[in-house]
């Protein structure tokens, strides 16, 4: 069963359980897909998926950021609540000393210098990755590894 057989069949069983909140942070996923789909003209594979995931937890961390700004804790946890239910569908993170061994050996097959070589060392990580780890962090870390 693909990823996106899998949100369908979740968003069934949160209308037969009547979980609004789950109903509708679903059927948000579905609609992102969706459109998608129509303005690219393609069929979303589950890389895909994960990607329009990706996005959409990022647009809650930017919104919860700024509900805190503003005093609105009880949009932050709403907020938060649709990112918990988000996270499922991605796949299981890597741990931080995973992610670094990945960054060590992209650096060194890319045989990168400095700084200037970021995008190659990016490139090489970005589809090892995704959906895996935050690439915020991994940037921080090639950062880190090229300023050396």
């Amino acid at each position: 069963m693909g990823l996106r057989d899998q949100v369908t069949e979740d968003m069934k069983n949160a209308m037969r359980a009547k979980e609004t909140a789950r109903l509708g942070t679903i059927r948000l996923l579905l609609s992102a897909i969706k459109q998608r789909e129509v303005d690219e003209r393609i069929v979303v594979d589950d890389a895909g998926v994960v990607s329009t995931v990706e996005k959409m937890i990022k647009q809650r961390k930017d919104s919860i950021s700024q509900f805190e700004k503003a005093g609105r804790d009880d949009l932050v946890a709403i907020e938060a609540a649709e990112m918990i239910i988000l996270q499922a569908y991605l796949p299981a993170q890597l741990s931080d000393v995973e992610v670094e061994a990945a960054v060590a050996a992209a650096v060194a097959s890319t045989g990168a210098t400095g700084p200037q070589d970021m995008g190659k060392v990016i490139g090489v990580l970005k589809p090892q990755l995704a959906g895996k780890a935050d690439m915020g962090k991994v940037s921080g870390l090639v950062k880190a590894a090229l300023a050396q």
